[in-house]
C-alpha cells in the first residue's frame, strides 16, 4: 500500500506543500522514525476524493520524546520557519511555498465537560481514540518504521466500515459532554460527505443537550467553529443543510436560548454557500463567518441578534456591521432598484464591506445583482481623470476638494466628464457654486435672526444695553458644514 498511498497524497496537494512532506518523510527514514498518515486525510483516500490538508503523527522512541519537533527542525529547508505548540504537541513548518503540521502521538483528557483538554504523550492507539468520530480514527503507516508490526490500515474501532456505510460514530457516550464542539463538526462533516450520526450518537448527543454541557463552552470556541463551518463551503458544504440540522438536533437552541434557523434565511444561506465557493466578485478581504452570520442572523429579530453575537464573542466593528446589516439590506436593495445611472450606485455601493456587499448579493433578485456585479467587476476600480492633488494645484481648497472629488467621480461613471480639463472645469465650477451658496448663508441667518420673536432663552436681548464700557467682543457663529452629498 505503501507506494499507491503516497502518489495519492502527493496528487492531491500543492508543490511546495509536497515538497515538505518528501522533505519530512526522508528525515523520518534517516531517523528511523514511525511516521503515520492519520484522520481525515485517510478518510478521504478511502472515499476517493482528493486531499485537503494532511494530517501527521509521528510515534516516539525512548531516545526522541520530543520526535515531532526533532523531526520538523531537521526536515525544515533553509529560510523555513518552525513554530512549535507546546500545549497541543504540535510543531508547524512554514516555508515560502507551503506550511505543514506535525504532532508527536498523545492522549487527551478533560478536568470538566465543555474544558479544553489536557494534552499528554501517549501512543498510537490513545491518538487515534481520541479523535471525534471513528472514522477520523484511521492512520495509515508510511515510514518503515511505522510498517514495522502494523497492517496497512490500523483502524482500532472499525472506522472504515463505517466510512463504506457513510455513518459518523464517536467513540464513547460521553463524548459530546467532553467537548460539545464535536456537534457543529458532525454537522458539518456530515452534510459534506453525505454521511449521517448514528443512532447511539444521536442519543448521546441529546444527552449533552439536555445536561447543559453546551453552556461551558467559551464563545472564541464556538465562534472558531462556525468560522470552519463557512469556510468548509470551499469544499462543497450547504450552510444552510449543516444549521438545519443543528437545528434539528436541538443545538442552536442549546448555545444561546431561541435561536433558530429561520425559513426565509434558508435560499439565501445557499445562495451564499455557491457564492463562497465559487466568488462572483474579488474580495481579498471576505472573511466568510462574518458574511455567513450577516446573512443568517439577518432573519432573527434584533435581541435574538445581539444575543447571539455576545455569546459567540464577536466584537466591535465585526458585530456592530452583522447587527446593522437587516437595515442596510432593506435600504440599499430599495434605493438599488431605482438608482439612475452608475454613478448613483456607486455612491450607494462605495463605502460597504466585502462580507455585508456579499450579504446584499445573495438577497438581491436578479436585476439587482447584475447592478451589483457590474458595480463590483467594473466601476468600483475604475478612477476619475482627476485627484485631489489636481484640484488643489487647480486652486481649490478645502472641503470643497471633497465635494468636487465625489461629483466628478458620479459624472465620469455616467459618461458626461471624459477628460482631465472636463474635471478640472466641473470642479471650479463647483467651488463658485459652494462659494456663492456660503457668502449667502450669513445674510440669511442675520435675517432669520431679526424676524425671530423673543423666547424664553432670548428674553436676555429685551435688557436695557451695557454701558459701551463692558462690552466684550464676541466670536461671530460658525458656518454650516458642508455636505458634500447635497450637492
Amino acid at each position: 500500500m505503501k507506494g499507491p498511498v503516497l502518489d495519492a497524497v502527493r496528487r492531491g496537494l500543492a508543490p511546495g506543500v509536497v515538497a515538505l512532506f518528501d522533505a519530512v518523510l526522508a528525515e523520518a527514514e534517516r531517523l528511523d522514525v514511525a511516521l503515520y498518515l492519520v484522520g481525515g486525510p485517510v478518510r478521504d483516500l478511502l472515499l476517493g476524493r482528493g486531499l485537503r490538508d494532511l494530517d501527521l503523527i509521528v510515534e516516539p522512541r525512548e531516545d526522541t520524546p520530543l520526535a515531532a519537533e526533532g523531526l520538523a527542525r531537521a526536515a525544515a529547508p533553509e529560510g523555513a520557519q518552525v513554530v512549535s505548540h507546546d500545549r497541543f504537541g504540535t510543531v508547524r513548518i512554514e516555508a515560502a511555498d507551503g506550511a505543514l503540521d506535525v504532532a508527536t502521538v498523545r492522549r487527551e483528557r478533560y478536568a470538566r465537560p465543555g474544558a479544553l483538554p489536557a494534552v499528554e504523550l501517549g501512543t498510537l492507539d490513545d491518538d487515534l481514540r481520541r479523535r471525534d468520530f471513528t472514522v477520523n480514527a484511521l492512520a495509515v503507516p508510511i515510514s518503515t518504521a511505522a510498517r514495522r508490526g502494523h497492517p496497512a490500515l490500523i483502524d482500532p474501532e472499525s472506522g472504515r466500515a463505517d466510512v463504506s456505510s457513510g455513518v459518523l460514530r464517536i467513540f464513547h457516550a460521553a463524548s459530546f459532554h467532553d467537548d460539545p464542539t464535536r456537534a457543529i463538526r458532525a454537522a458539518r462533516l456530515g452534510e459534506r460527505l453525505g454521511f449521517r450520526l448514528s443512532r447511539g450518537s444521536r442519543t448521546a448527543l441529546r444527552d449533552a443537550v439536555g445536561a447543559g454541557a453546551f453552556s461551558a463552552v467559551s464563545g472564541d470556541r464556538w465562534r472558531r467553529e462556525f468560522e470552519k463551518l463557512f469556510e468548509d463551503v470551499r469544499n462543497g458544504l450547504d450552510p444552510a443543510a449543516a444549521l438545519r440540522l443543528l437545528a434539528e438536533w436541538h443545538v442552536l437552541g442549546a448555545l444561546e436560548p431561541g435561536l433558530a434557523l429561520p425559513s426565509a434565511a434558508i435560499p439565501a444561506l445557499r445562495r451564499l454557500g455557491r457564492s463562497l465557493a465559487t466568488p462572483p466578485f474579488p474580495a481579498a478581504r471576505l472573511r466568510p463567518w462574518a458574511a455567513g452570520l450577516a446573512v443568517w442572523l439577518a432573519e432573527v429579530d434584533a435581541t435574538s441578534r445581539r444575543r447571539t453575537l455576545r455569546r459567540l464573542a464577536v466584537r466591535g466593528e465585526s458585530a456592530q456591521r452583522i447587527v446593522e446589516f437587516p437595515r442596510l439590506r432593506d435600504r440599499c436593495l430599495r434605493t438599488l432598484a431605482i438608482a439612475r445611472g452608475r454613478g448613483a450606485v456607486d455612491a450607494l455601493l462605495g463605502g460597504i464591506d466585502d462580507e455585508r456587499l456579499l450579504g446584499l448579493f445573495v438577497y438581491a433578485p436578479p436585476a439587482g445583482r447584475r447592478r451589483l456585479l457590474r458595480w463590483a467587476l467594473e466601476d468600483r476600480m475604475r478612477r476619475p481623470p482627476v485627484s485631489g492633488v489636481d484640484l488643489v494645484a487647480a486652486g481649490l481648497t478645502g472641503p470643497v476638494v471633497g465635494a468636487a472629488l465625489a461629483r466628478i467621480r458620479l459624472a465620469w461613471l455616467d459618461g458626461t466628464v471624459h477628460t482631465r480639463d472636463e474635471a478640472i472645469a466641473l470642479a471650479r465650477e463647483i467651488g463658485a457654486r459652494l462659494g456663492r451658496r456660503n457668502a449667502k448663508r450669513p445674510r440669511k441667518a442675520a435675517k432669520r435672526a431679526t424676524k425671530r420673536p423673543a423666547t424664553a432663552k432670548s428674553q436676555e436681548a429685551s435688557l436695557p444695553a451695557p454701558e459701551p464700557s463692558s462690552i466684550l467682543p464676541t466670536a461671530s457663529p460658525p458656518t454650516r458644514a458642508l455636505h458634500p452629498e447635497r450637492q
